[in-house]
């Protein structure tokens, strides 16, 4: 396998855009990226797109061929790929092997979703539909009631408090609000968190990522090949995926995600290092719970600790180990089949010392969580500056 770089990323600003629909959210993303590569579209060899609903949420379905024609792209072959709130990073790791087998040379990756259209209700049942639909979205537990579930269970185990949970929250906000693409650039504390509604018990809407519209992507490009394009390619050192049980009834435990677990040990083990090498994680953070759930499963602290360890502050951004510098699912927002691209759009400018006010110092090298329903997929990318 050839190794593999991203040489071009782009996004949209995450948030309610009434003035966008789909499609012109695709081509912004799209647009930005092959501009930032020096790439003109002509010279794309292919293209995979990860969305999780458009058909629920816009009625759009046959999303690669839309994509293709809106981008100028066609007739090069452009595939849509779904895995829940995974899309993205799975659309990104069909193009890493196709890259990386020698099947194509250049291929642009996004991830797109527009969810605002619909409302919460429908939001909320298409969303359901990522984990077991018969067994728990049919009986009323909705994403929040099962996150909610595994926070109790932390709670108990662990001894986890709602402030740690409302730290997650609070930390996220302080990062989204220096990153201009965040859906909200505003500070929280502790107690908004504590005094917002209650969603399902012990997550408060604070403790709660968005309904977003948006749109990201990159360019991928052989490693041997990228510094014809950019003086700034970002190489890829490992691309993992891994399944767990989709209902929760059936895990080994509710307090952590087996097939993060695994994930993060494969991409370990591929790139040649450990969780102490990596200068700073986007994860997936839908739930402030799942944050502390994806910092231990990652291996950046003990099971039980990541609670307090957020609490402590060790997750900030001149933390132990930065968490969240775009802000997160919670600050940056979440448009479901977005968010994978994203995570690896904010890695790069990270990488190539581009965030600005977020700015890890001396960042070499990244990690991205992504999660799909409640755990049934995680898909781990681990990237480096060359």
């Amino acid at each position: 396998m050839r190794d593999v770089a991203i040489i071009g990323v782009g996004m949209t600003k995450f948030g309610e855009h009434w003035d966008k629909g789909f499609r012109e959210l695709v081509v912004e993303a799209g647009i930005k990226a092959l501009e930032d590569g020096n790439v003109h579209g002509d010279k794309i060899d292919a293209g995979f797109v990860g969305t999780m609903a458009s058909g629920k949420l816009i009625g759009q379905e046959h999303i690669g061929a839309l994509i293709a024609d809106f981008m100028g792209l066609t007739p090069i072959p452009i595939t849509r790929v779904e895995g829940a709130c995974a899309s993205g990073s799975l659309a990104l790791r069909q193009g890493i092997m196709a890259v990386g087998s020698g099947e194509y040379n250049l291929v642009v990756v996004g991830g797109v979703e527009k969810m605002t259209d619909l409302g919460t209700t429908g939001v909320t049942t298409a969303l359901g539909g990522a984990g077991d639909q018969e067994w728990e979205l049919f009986f009323g537990a909705t994403f929040p009631a099962l996150y909610a579930l595994m926070a109790k269970r932390h709670m108990i185990d662990y001894g986890t408090t709602e402030e740690m949970l409302a730290s997650v929250a609070v930390k996220n906000h302080e990062n989204g609000f220096k990153n201009p693409y965040a859906q909200f650039r505003k500070k929280i504390t502790i107690d908004d968190v504590l005094k917002s509604k209650m969603v399902a018990d012990p997550l408060k809407i604070l403790d709660c990522s968005p309904i977003s519209d948006g749109a990201a992507a990159l360019v991928l490009a052989p490693m041997e090949e990228a510094y014809s394009y950019t003086k700034k390619p970002v190489k890829v050192l490992a691309s993992t995926q891994a399944s767990d049980t989709i209902a929760l009834n059936s895990r080994e435990t509710l307090t952590g995600v087996k097939s993060a677990q695994i994930a993060s040990q494969q991409a370990y083990k591929k790139a040649k290092i450990t969780p102490k090498d990596i200068n700073l994680a986007e994860v997936h953070d839908c739930f402030t719970i799942a944050e502390i759930m994806a910092i231990e499963d990652l291996g950046f602290f003990k099971k039980g600790e990541g609670g307090i360890a957020s609490f402590e502050g060790k997750t900030a951004l001149n933390g132990e180990i930065p968490i969240n510098t775009s802000g997160g699912l919670k600050s940056c927002g979440h448009p479901v089949g977005a968010t994978g691209i994203k995570q690896l759009v904010e890695l790069s400018w990270q990488l190539r010392n581009e965030a600005g006010e977020r700015q890890v110092k001396d960042a070499s090298t990244g990690l991205a969580h992504n999660v799909g329903g409640s755990g049934a997929t995680t898909v781990v990318h681990i990237v480096k500056r060359d």
